[in-house]
């Protein structure tokens, strides 16, 4: 091979890799931000069917065995036909835990209120970071370890303030997970972006949890403010 035509063909070499990188990452968008709106479209169908029939919590470790089980499920079966049906058993369950409670805030006063407030907020922080995180291209994979460790103890926290009574702890994981949840809707689309993520199953469901806990998070915290005016 002749000499001059070996070190061309490197910078044309890397210049292919960089395209099909980002033809990549591009598809892997578009089908996680696909799936992503179906998931929340059947989530929500979820939650108000749970809402009409009256049904109740299934309570914490119910809730807990069914959604670490079916997100084992879902992981396992990430690239094939079976993972996108375990994807939506998972968001379809957390729609129904999801159901009795907006009922509970809907009962409070200015319960209404509340929910479309937490609704709000919700949308408008993910699509606003989102959108930042999509149009700046910046990485964000720095934010990881913090979160992990921010969401680990957040979580501890959380089971300590429901068997210990402690409204106070369990309002303040409610606005630190706000904070943790808003830092990984940044951490999880650039990771798309950059390549740290290829399985868009796997992105939606990381997405779907983020915006479910966020939601929730807000919901407590504006339900909080609202009982008190």
């Amino acid at each position: 091979m002749n000499p001059l035509q070996s070190i061309n063909s490197t910078p044309a070499n890397a210049a292919n890799s960089a395209v099909n990188t980002a033809l990549a990452a591009n598809k892997v968008i578009r089908n996680t931000y696909m799936l992503l709106s179906a998931t929340l479209l059947f989530a929500a169908l979820s939650a108000m069917a749970s809402m009409a029939l009256d049904l109740p919590h299934p309570g914490m470790i119910v809730t807990l065995v069914g959604y670490f089980g079916l997100l084992f499920l879902t992981a396992k079966f990430r690239n094939s036909a079976a993972g996108l049906g375990f994807v939506f058993a998972l968001t379809g369950f957390m729609g129904y835990t999801l159901g009795p409670v907006i009922s509970h805030y809907l009962g409070l006063p200015n319960g209404g209120q509340t929910v479309a407030m937490a609704m709000g907020l919700t949308a408008a922080i993910f699509l606003g970071l989102s959108g930042y995180a999509l149009t700046t291209r910046k990485n964000f994979s720095y934010m990881g370890g913090f979160l992990m460790v921010g969401i680990i103890v957040g979580f501890v926290a959380s089971l300590a303030a429901v068997f210990f009574e402690l409204p106070a702890l369990s309002l303040a994981v409610s606005a630190i997970f706000v904070l943790l949840m808003s830092g990984l809707i940044l951490y999880e689309t650039s990771n798309i972006i950059h390549g740290g993520e290829t399985n868009y199953i796997m992105a939606t469901v990381g997405l779907f949890v983020t915006i479910f806990n966020l939601f929730t998070s807000l919901m407590q915290l504006l339900g909080f403010m609202n009982n008190n005016d």
